[in-house]
């Protein structure tokens, strides 16, 4: 483990050359940059190998040894980038909505997303929430529909809670919800612990990646189906079959190299299941 939290390394793995200084631009192109070159992904739970929260440890596996990893990881360490480069951020504790459409149902606190104020005005930014992370900052005010060079968004404001809505097959779908609330370390900490560990955890279930692309494409994992979406919406699935099909699958797509002693225990939880 390293002890250096170096953040032109950490630029250079964005492939950012841009301003630092804290601005919306910047907020937008690192936001974009990172959902575009970090990978959310969930393997390291998948081999019961522990997840760290603290930003060196964040730093030594997602810059120094190139690997991904989901919200607590990468909304963790994206909110120690931009703090140290002087934005007003702070973490916000979320639920994930996205496989629970019925509001009337609580789901687990377990979702880090980010708010950053810029000249009074609060944004949201997220690049750990999979298939549906942010290339671009949202404003946070109510029924704002916001253009993303991926797809269409909106925060939504509903008895004292925000919906971060995604715009699919014209139908508003909510990706998760937030109150506003801080999620301190701790919090991260035992919702981390859960999410990591818990025999119920989606986690513990099938290997999940995803990664935006340029102009507007995504590609993600999610069990044995590959999809690869276009920007204007379609998408087409290729099934895996086996460890050799996810290495391949991971190092093309993901960036993602591991050794095939791993692969062959990820490959165990392989199902098919559909994506968003």
């Amino acid at each position: 483990m390293g002890n250096t939290f170096d953040i032109d390394a950490y630029l250079a793995r964005l492939g950012y050359q841009g301003s630092t200084a804290p601005s919306l631009a910047v907020l937008d192109a690192l936001t974009r940059a990172h959902s575009q070159t970090i990978p959310f992904e969930n393997l390291d739970v998948l081999l019961r190998r522990p997840i760290h929260l603290d930003p060196q440890r964040l730093y030594d596996k997602l810059v120094t040894a190139r690997r991904g990893g989901y919200c607590f990881e990468l909304n963790g360490l994206f909110l120690e980038l931009l703090a140290r480069l002087g934005f007003a951020v702070r973490p916000l504790a979320a639920r994930v909505r996205l496989s629970t459409a019925d509001r009337s149902i609580m789901v687990q606190r377990t979702h880090l997303t980010l708010a950053v104020t810029l000249d009074g005005q609060d944004w949201i930014t997220d690049v750990g929430v999979g298939a549906t992370s942010l290339t671009r900052a949202l404003r946070l005010e109510d029924g704002l529909v916001q253009a993303t060079s991926h797809d269409t968004r909106r925060l939504a404001r509903e008895d004292g809670r925000w919906f971060h809505q995604v715009r699919h097959a014209d139908q508003w779908i909510d990706v998760y919800e937030f109150t506003g609330e801080d999620m301190p370390m701790v919090d991260r900490e035992v919702a981390n612990w859960y999410t990591s560990t818990h025999p119920g955890s989606f986690f513990l279930q099938r290997p999940t990646a995803a990664l935006a692309l340029p102009e507007g494409r995504r590609v993600s994992l999610l069990g044995k189906v590959l999809k690869f979406r276009e920007a204007d919406g379609s998408a087409r699935d290729q099934e895996l079959d086996g460890p050799q099909d996810l290495q391949t699958a991971l190092g093309e797509h993901f960036g993602i190299d591991l050794p095939m002693d791993a692969l062959r225990t990820i490959a165990l939880s392989l199902t098919p299941i559909a994506l968003l």
